[in-house]
């Protein structure tokens, strides 16, 4: 067995896996050997994908999510270059993409070098000097835009490269502002979202409005659990261990959650509608609270005076109503599920945490509403089917549904629940995808 493949099995993931990611990496080498990259100087990561269990639009309000890291993901590796060009070479689909360690660098919307460009553009914004490139190759089997965080992934991936190479951990302003690796999840979050980050200037970012919790499962996961975080800022609150026998099935819709276009405005409507709230509550208590969350926890009654003020004319353009089941969403989720079902989990009362993800699943179809029917078919299938929980997770309007089920059930269970999903919603399973994961390790160097 590989060196790689014995240190991804020491931080938790299977020898399955280990061996597979290993082999991926010697074909990245090998595309790098080929491209004339510095053999010597070389580093490789494994980054993986996120399940959300529970937490559907939590984090940018500051509130609270149980995930966990998938066995599937990205293998990178990197050598540094002479100059400050960036090349990167996805190896499964051939495209190569090269750009600049400058501030100035223009973005690509549409495609999946818009993320790489993004981070590098950033980090020569936040770190003058910084100014070294590097020969990236890269391996995912990810899907893409199917709420798994590929793009994040991705994100992750390059910064770790451009940090590495540009030794960007050593440099004051680094220190000073990313102290942890909560830290760094939430930086990278505000990579994305274009917004500043401590001393740390912002930029455009991806054009997404979204918080950390995607960054923060790729990085702080356990392998085996569910880590529960808060936001704004991140922080670590518990790991909840999964039953051993117990396995997640993954059903990629086949309805692609893009965040571009019309997709992005509604994804972004969710979050818009959770600062029309926050607002709403400061003009009306006179506080400035940094968050939703921090909102709701400044007195007993706060919550019973956020609606009541969104209630009220407001001055924005969105619907009351609307305003008033995104709250009820928020809480319902934050305040109540995660922790209910953290507690439910830590216990192995399966059939009260069955009750609290069934819960989740009614109020982002009923309230958050950022659900289509093919996710909604999964999810009520799949609990048919026998599973002891099942949901959509990611940003949704499309996306993924994991159900929870006994290991030595789960490759049947996939295929039962493919056949279930062909005769529901047969045009969109003619591209979904069904694949059997273990709760593995954060992102790693290897």
């Amino acid at each position: 067995m590989s060196d790689r493949a014995e240190r991804l099995m020491s931080a938790g993931m299977s020898g399955v896996e280990a061996r597979r990611r290993a082999e991926w990496m010697a074909e990245l080498d090998a595309a790098l050997t080929a491209a004339g990259a510095d053999a010597a100087a070389r580093r490789a990561w494994w980054v993986p994908g996120r399940l959300e269990f529970l937490g559907k639009h939590t984090d940018y309000c500051g509130g609270r999510s149980l995930a966990c890291a998938i066995e599937r993901g990205i293998c990178l590796v990197a050598a540094p270059r002479g100059d400050d060009r960036i090349r990167l070479h996805d190896i499964r689909s051939g495209e190569v993409a090269v750009t600049g360690l400058t501030p100035s660098e223009p973005p690509s919307p549409g495609h999946w070098s818009n993320y790489a460009l993004t981070v590098a553009r950033r980090i020569a914004r936040n770190f003058p000097g910084a100014r070294r490139g590097a020969d990236i190759a890269f391996a995912s089997d990810l899907p893409a835009a199917a709420g798994m965080s590929s793009s994040s992934a991705l994100v992750v991936a390059v910064f770790l490269a451009l940090a590495d190479v540009n030794q960007l951990r050593d440099r004051q302003e680094y220190r000073r502002n990313i102290p942890d690796d909560d830290a760094l999840a939430d930086y990278l979050g505000a990579v994305e979202n274009g917004k500043a980050f401590a001393d740390l200037s912002g930029d455009m970012g991806v054009g997404t409005a979204g918080g950390s919790q995607d960054q923060t499962a790729i990085l702080r996961s356990r392998s085996g659990a569910l880590v529960q975080y808060a936001f704004i800022p991140t922080r670590f609150e518990q790991a909840v261990a999964l039953p051993d026998r117990y396995r997640f099935v993954i059903a990629a819709s086949g309805i692609v959650a893009e965040k571009t276009g019309a997709a992005r405005a509604r994804y972004n409507a969710a979050s818009a509608a959770a600062a029309a709230i926050l607002e709403q509550w400061r003009r009306v208590s006179g506080r400035d609270d940094p968050s939703l969350a921090a909102a709701v926890a400044s007195s007993a009654d706060a919550a019973d005076q956020i609606r009541s003020a969104i209630r009220s004319p407001s001055g924005t353009r969105l619907d009351a109503g609307a305003l008033v089941d995104r709250f009820e969403q928020f809480q319902t989720e934050s305040g109540m599920i995660v922790p209910a079902a953290a507690e439910a989990l830590s216990q192995e009362d399966l059939t009260a945490v069955g009750a609290l993800v069934d819960l989740s699943q009614e109020c982002a179809e009923r309230l958050l509403g950022n659900q289509v029917p093919e996710t909604a078919e999964l999810a009520r299938s799949a609990r048919t089917l026998g599973a002891a929980a099942a949901s959509a997770f990611g940003a949704g309007f499309g996306g993924s549904v994991w159900a929870m089920v006994p290991d030595e059930e789960a490759d049947e269970f996939a295929r039962r629940w493919a056949r279930s999903y062909t005769h529901a919603c047969p045009d969109a399973a003619q591209r979904a995808e069904f694949f059997v994961t273990r709760a593995g390790p954060a992102a790693i160097q290897v």
